[in-house]
């Protein structure tokens, strides 16, 4: 018997806590949205399985979190010992200094079109307009008390853009990193039901009946010059981006050059499904109880989710503002792709807007706004980063 409760001591279930039981229950619920619901199950999947890993409780002496880092220990005989990282603190670093997300951007810049967007440059200003939500989140956080590093960490998820989340909060603010990190994800994944409400609200039916002209088409030599102008524009304008967008642009001239196939072809298929799965497994393990379920953690989520309907709401809203000067009018729905959820917000456009008119396409021009976005929050990651260093 004693053997037998020597062994028990060893299990998790003796060091498991209520909270490591109410994280390994998000983490399921994450996977079931996932796949019942079809709610980004690239990201959530991961992200769930990494919760319920990581809330599984060791032993001392046994730490396998994303937390052990390497260390040297002075014994009690005056002796030094070097103690090892885990596994998953290894896989977490590329979090932590900020690897993966630029990585992603390189593959979402060669799977990225910006056609719509230089068919229809005034649109680039609903993605623009959509940024409004992160800098009323970053005042709310400052006001509930948070440092001004933190509040603008916590503000970027109003951009919808988890690898930009992540990367700002790895700069600004590590101690948050795993709610923020699980903030953002969590709206992206849920825009399909928190956009739609907002859309209806704000505008009438004849608004989103409105149909929109076809983009023009652009030539190979604008999509060509494109990344490289627009690189130095913005990174000009905030070089505290300039790894983000860098990588970004980087993809987007081997997909647009034509030359480069092979090497754009791994960036958006191989390469960017490796990170995303140590991105979201890393980031999901991060979420250990007695770190994450925090009051810090509740208030970062329910500004998240401030910053998302205010970004939401400043898109539609500066569409309508937009047609008052504009003979050809803008749907006002597209204003909400202004969000980087990319293509996810697009896609809800379409679909709102089809709800009225199921002969009224509006994806491709909902698409502009949306790349927009991409670059609108990677700015203003950067200015915040320049600016609250």
């Amino acid at each position: 018997m004693d053997i037998f409760w020597e062994f028990l001591q060893t299990t998790g279930f003796a060091s498991m806590t209520l909270g490591n039981l109410i994280m390994i229950v998000i983490g399921i619920i994450f996977i079931s949205l996932a796949i019942i619901k079809d709610y980004e199950p690239l990201l959530l999947v991961p992200i769930g399985m990494g919760a319920v890993v990581g809330n599984i409780p060791m032993i001392p002496g046994m730490s396998m979190s994303v937390y052990a880092t390497e260390s040297w220990v002075v014994q009690d005989d005056g002796s030094i010992q070097y103690v090892m990282g885990s596994v998953l603190s290894y896989l977490y670093a590329g979090v932590s200094l900020g690897i993966y997300p630029p990585l992603i951007f390189l593959g979402i810049g060669a799977m990225t079109d910006f056609s719509t967007m230089l068919s229809n440059p005034k649109l680039v200003l609903l993605g623009a307009a959509a940024q409004v939500g992160v800098f009323l989140t970053f005042f709310g956080a400052i006001y509930l008390n948070f440092t001004f590093a933190e509040a603008g960490a916590i503000g970027i998820i109003g951009g919808a853009d988890g690898p930009t989340a992540i990367f700002l909060a790895a700069q600004l603010a590590p101690d948050l990193l795993g709610a923020i990190a699980i903030a953002a994800y969590s709206y992206m994944a849920l825009v399909p039901v928190i956009q739609p409400p907002i859309m209806r609200f704000l505008t009438t039916k004849e608004e989103r009946l409105i149909r929109m002209a076809p983009p023009r088409k652009v030539t190979k030599r604008e999509r060509i010059i494109f990344p490289v102008a627009a690189f130095l524009i913005s990174t000009l304008i905030a070089p505290g981006a300039v790894v983000l967008l860098g990588m970004l642009f980087f993809g987007n001239l081997l997909k647009e050059s034509m030359v480069t196939e092979r090497l754009a072809a791994t960036a958006r298929t191989a390469m960017i499904d490796i990170v995303t799965i140590l991105l979201g497994f890393s980031v999901g393990a991060s979420t250990q109880a007695d770190t994450f379920l925090t009051s810090q953690s509740l208030q970062i989520f329910g500004l998240g989710a401030l910053s998302f309907a205010i970004a939401t709401a400043g898109g539609v809203l500066f569409a309508k503002l937009m047609n008052l000067f504009l003979k050809e009018k803008i749907n006002p729905l597209v204003g909400a792709a202004g969000v980087s959820a990319v293509p996810d917000s697009a896609r809800v456009v379409q679909m709102v807007g089809q709800q009225e008119d199921p002969h009224n396409f509006l994806l491709m021009h909902a698409m502009a706004p949306n790349v927009a976005g991409v670059v609108g929050s990677a700015i203003a990651a950067g200015v915040l980063w320049s600016v609250l260093t």
